[in-house]
């Protein structure tokens, strides 16, 4: 694990006002592309979700998620098989976290499929060099190479310094009316300021459909020549 130690860790504490909360769910499994059909049923009992500026909804998955870079295909056919350590994250700011526990006991209907909310853990955003988000929301036909320039420019104006930037595979998102087309993203070499910076604010639209929300990985090396 890479710490910058020339960042004082209170230095970053006007950063933590932003956590996951974590839920225990019994649910044995769910469509594949359910951001949509998630994000309805969770504003329902939280409507400040799709309002609060720095929430947002974590799309579950399973362990074939292969750490958002391989899913399955076909999202009109393929099922998610869950084990019993998913979990459903919410990202909230520190001072909901109260009023997000009211889920815990809920039953949410999720296109026919029932998720039942158990117990609730917080989690602080934790920060590490090495970022992704499974879904970021992308012009269908923008290239990579553009994609990518935009997305440095979007983390500049975040004031996040970011050197090495890695797209991962595209993803349709169904949605009423239409689709929403998504790539996912990697950010590499991060300060911690700028990791928490990026994870506390993500980036474009749709949080509440699960896009744009960055998590910390230990597991992933910064790749050599990436840009």
């Amino acid at each position: 694990m890479f710490w910058d130690e020339t960042t004082p860790l209170d230095e970053l504490s006007g950063l933590r006002d932003v956590v996951d909360v974590a839920f225990r769910i019994d649910c044995p499994c769910l469509p594949l592309d359910h951001a949509h059909a998630l994000s309805t049923a969770l504003l329902a009992q939280l409507p400040w979700l799709d309002t609060e500026p720095f929430a947002g909804v974590h799309l579950i998955h399973g362990a074939e998620s292969g750490n958002g870079w391989m899913r399955p295909q076909d999202p009109e056919k393929d099922l998610l098989h869950l084990s019993r350590r998913a979990r459903l994250r919410l990202r909230v700011p520190q001072e909901r976290s109260d009023e997000a526990a009211a889920l815990v006991g809920a039953q949410l209907d999720v296109e026919g499929f029932s998720v039942a909310i158990g117990p609730m853990n917080v989690l602080p955003l934790d920060p590490l060099p090495v970022v992704f988000a499974r879904y970021v929301v992308s012009d269908p036909d923008q290239g990579e190479a553009d994609f990518l320039a935009q997305m440095a420019e979007e983390l500049q104006e975040l004031g996040v310094s970011a050197t090495k930037l890695l797209s991962g595979r595209s993803h349709v998102l169904r949605i009423p009316g239409g689709l929403l087309h998504t790539r996912s993203l990697m950010v590499a070499e991060l300060s911690p300021e700028s990791s928490l910076r990026l994870q506390r604010s993500g980036i474009g639209p749709d949080r509440a459909r699960g896009c744009g929300l960055f998590i910390g990985h230990k597991d992933i090396a910064p790749v050599p020549g990436t840009a």
